[in-house]
């Protein structure tokens, strides 16, 4: 459980602005997950239009904001 939820936020800001966000890191960290989502069978969906509704919902709720 977090108890300084204010100095976790601080130690957090200030390790973000220590250490840039690196392209070809962050490429290689979402092509990892793509090849974990596959392995498990996750990803590609058996059926991308499965819950478009809901999306669609979503989208127009935050768009009307």
């Amino acid at each position: 459980m977090i108890r300084n939820a204010e100095y976790l936020k601080q130690c957090e800001d200030e390790l973000l602005k220590k250490s840039p966000a690196n392209f070809y890191q962050n490429l290689k960290l979402v092509e990892e997950m793509l090849k974990e989502a596959c392995s498990l069978g996750v990803f590609p969906p058996s059926d991308p239009w499965e819950d478009f509704e809901i999306d669609l919902k979503i989208a127009r709720a935050i768009n009307a904001l």
